[in-house]
């Protein structure tokens, strides 16, 4: 696929966002198209910062990871030997790992598989949520799903729930946990964690996909992101990170993050520990959607090539991506 095809699709499509292809360390394309905010007819350009919703669950699971590297946590380590008598109705026997392979059977407070539009305002008081433990009244009271390792039952509370742990097992609150283990070593310089109702000149606002009306996501999304996903970034960041990780800079054993443990038919993947795998090759994905993002970001290791759209509107990256990303 040349730039001419990603310019047709793009024109076709409305596309707002940034298209990123490296290979080898060398970038062979990087093209902003649309608005950033459009109410001042602000356009996006390839440093824009851009939410990227559940493809930074991939950074808890490093942070995870790393503290297990560290010795702080285990694989098999208990959620209840952490929680103590915080959420109650996880099960005893749910680990690290199950929550990092989605196969805990907790209840989601943010539940995918609940018959909800994207534009449904679900999660509430998103104003109050701008710490790890502000998420513990909204992720308790949901009844276990199945038995910890009986199916994959993709869970963004879980992912919650595992910055919680990483917090109690070191006394480091998440965001600094996240800045001085992944983002830090990757030299994701540009990459943080915004409020939403305080976004600075240069990131994007989150759009819907509401007909002939332009209302962004600020009361969809948690004011601040957690474990679950949400951080912005760029596009160059996401090059940037993936170098990082498969050079061994985040955590020592990469082998064991996209080693596959769980075949996800429905969605014609595997997954890994916190991270999306294609069916049949090597190539490991990060993915992200909600209200007023979508992302996608794709790498081979076999030939360092990075492939990455991410948009400030909920089904933008969609068709390049599906094009980009066979």
């Amino acid at each position: 696929m040349g730039p001419e095809d990603i310019d047709a699709i793009a024109e076709k499509t409305d596309f707002s966002g940034v298209v990123r292809i490296d290979r080898g360390g060398q970038v062979e394309f990087a093209r902003a198209y649309g608005l950033a905010h459009r109410a001042y007819r602000i356009p996006n350009t390839v440093d824009t910062r851009f939410g990227m919703a559940s493809g930074s669950k991939g950074f808890t699971a490093l942070v995870v990871l790393s503290l297990i590297e560290g010795g702080a946590l285990k694989l098999d380590t208990t959620a209840r030997s952490l929680l103590g008598r915080d959420l109650p109705q996880i099960a005893d026997d749910v680990t690290v790992e199950h929550l990092l392979t989605h196969t805990s059977g907790i209840g989601d407070y943010l539940d995918e598989e609940a018959d909800t539009a994207i534009i449904d305002y679900v999660i509430g008081a998103a104003h109050e949520l701008t710490s790890t433990e502000a998420f513990l009244p909204l992720l308790d009271g949901h009844a276990t799903k199945f038995a910890p390792g009986e199916r994959f039952g993709y869970c963004n509370g879980g992912f919650v729930v595992l910055a919680l742990l990483a917090e109690r097992a070191c006394g480091i609150g998440y965001h600094d946990l996240v800045r001085q283990r992944v983002l830090l070593p990757a030299g994701m310089t540009s990459t943080e964690f915004l409020r939403s109702d305080e976004l600075p000149a240069d990131a994007a606002v989150g759009y819907l996909p509401l007909d002939e009306v332009d209302r962004s996501n600020v009361f969809h999304l948690p004011v601040l992101a957690s474990g679950d996903g949400g951080i912005h970034t760029t596009a160059e960041d996401v090059s940037a990170f993936w170098r990082a990780l498969f050079a061994g800079d985040i955590v020592d054993r990469v082998d064991e993050v996209v080693r596959p443990r769980r075949d996800v038919p429905e969605e014609s993947m595997r997954y890994g520990l916190g991270f999306w795998l294609h069916e049949s090759t090597d190539t490991v994905f990060l993915i992200g959607y909600d209200a007023g993002v979508s992302f996608k970001s794709a790498h081979d290791p076999r030939t360092g090539t990075t492939r990455t759209v991410i948009s400030n509107t909920t089904p933008g990256a969609w068709p390049i991506a599906d094009a980009l990303m066979p």
